[in-house]
């Protein structure tokens, strides 16, 4: 039995449906303080929407999502969104502003003092291994992808929220910086103990950073198992999945 202070988020029976169209159905999901949740599916599954209906971007057609024990409808949207972070493929960065500019948004919409919030940015650049004094001046369109996204990542940490969203935000970089990226997360993880939700349609990263894995399908949540569990998942969505893994295998040498 889970504590109740130990939920981070919760589903209780929400559906969403727009333009006519069911997009999600009776989800039952609790998120628990501390764990790396990964949503897994195809297309148009519906994992988005999920992580959306979190942080009051979409509100649910029917049913309750609860933040830290209390619904978003009673959350002030504006006050819910600074309690989380949330980092995207297309990363989002301001391109007229600094590095320092970017990371440091929010504390700044907090009214940090200045020199705090220079203090928790030059932190943040060296927690994603970029070193402040190079890269604080630096604008976007001066950084490589990998640079744009370990920036992203550091803006979306910027305020120490306890719950960080993140919608495949390495989807859109080569396979080795995606695997270095993926291997920094892991590690950042076991220092900061966030609650990460975290979309993905690769089984393969869904294994590497998951400590279990929700598999959303046509807009229901089909399975939500550990690693080890979800390998012996006889949800065909699933196998379906797992063949992905497998046919990787049968090609190394």
């Amino acid at each position: 039995m889970i504590n109740d202070t130990e939920i981070a988020v919760q589903f209780q029976d929400v559906a969403f449906r727009a333009g006519g169209k069911d997009i999600l159905s009776n989800l039952n999901l609790t998120i628990v303080k501390g764990e790396v949740l990964i949503l897994l599916g195809r297309s148009g599954s519906g994992k988005t929407t999920t992580m959306k209906l979190i942080n009051h971007l979409l509100m649910p057609t029917s049913g309750e999502v609860r933040v830290w024990g209390k619904s978003t409808l009673e959350w002030d949207a504006i006050e819910l969104r600074r309690h989380i972070g949330y980092a995207i493929q297309e990363i989002g960065l301001f391109p007229h502003f600094t590095v320092e500019e970017n990371i440091g948004l929010v504390p700044s919409l907090e009214k940090w003092k200045p020199n705090k919030t220079r203090s928790r940015v030059c932190e943040l650049l060296e927690l994603v291994g970029l070193n402040p004094e190079q890269f604080l001046k630096r604008y976007p369109h001066e950084l490589s992808g990998g640079q744009r996204q370990r920036i992203g990542v550091a803006r979306s940490l910027a305020a120490d929220p306890p719950i960080l969203l993140m919608d495949e935000p390495f989807g859109a970089l080569d396979p080795i910086t995606r695997l270095e990226l993926q291997q920094e997360f892991r590690s950042l993880q076991k220092q900061l103990d966030k609650t990460v939700v975290f979309v993905t349609h690769d089984i393969s990263e869904a294994f590497v950073l998951g400590d279990r894995i929700g598999l959303m399908h046509a807009g229901n949540l089909a399975e939500v198992a550990t690693p080890p569990e979800f390998l012996r998942s006889t949800d065909p969505e699933a196998r379906s999945f797992l063949r992905c893994l497998e046919a990787i295998e049968n090609v190394r040498p």
